[in-house]
């Protein structure tokens, strides 16, 4: 369960040191810090439930989201990538469940082709498999033509031509535009099987 100081403070309120209390928890290990001011109490709490507390608004995406989905070989459990938006900066946070990684794309594209994800007393949100390659071709340096593209999908990412596919094409073509890159406008023509 998620608690912040504010609650423990009240929940310790009646105790003549709350602040001491929460710091003896964290150091037996019946507190786990995300961030300041926030706590996990379950030790093996699963890495995703927590990232939109850590920092947010935010949205799992890009490589966690792509090798959730399969489309990536990469088995990157311990870093968990997110997607915010008008933050600026990369920002990172590492606490004992793992690595938490936010980045941001284009507030016009925040909202969309995201999913959320209810589990016991947690839920968290991903992007859809469409979303987060989106997602991450946004993230990457500009390519230059439709076969540097067709490269950096297949070889350089590794992406599975099965499960690519696979994907909704209609959902791919409607988030591509909005994103107003220069890769997106390529990932575009791809889908279209333009040459």
């Amino acid at each position: 369960m998620i608690l912040t100081s504010q609650q423990l403070k009240e929940l310790y309120n009646h105790l003549a040191d709350p602040k001491g209390r929460i710091a003896r928890d964290v150091k037996n290990g019946k507190l786990f810090p995300l961030v300041k001011g926030i706590y996990e109490t379950d030790p093996n709490a699963f890495a995703p439930y927590l990232a939109q507390f850590i920092y947010g608004p935010s949205y799992i995406s890009f490589d966690y989201a792509l090798q959730y989905y399969a489309l990536i070989p990469e088995n990157i459990y311990n870093t968990i990538t997110c997607a915010t938006y008008n933050k600026k900066k990369i920002k990172k946070y590492e606490n004992k469940f793992g690595t938490f990684v936010y980045r941001d794309v284009p507030k016009a594209v925040y909202s969309l082709g995201v999913m959320a994800i209810n589990t016991g007393s947690y839920s968290y949100q991903i992007a859809t498999a469409e979303k987060a390659i989106c997602d991450k071709l946004y993230t990457i340096s500009p390519m230059k033509t439709l076969q540097d593209l067709i490269k950096l999908l297949y070889e350089d990412l590794r992406i599975d031509e099965d499960k690519f596919n696979e994907l909704n094409k209609q959902d791919l073509l409607h988030l591509a535009p909005l994103y107003r890159s220069t890769n997106l406008k390529l990932f575009e023509r791809l889908i279209k099987g333009e040459k």
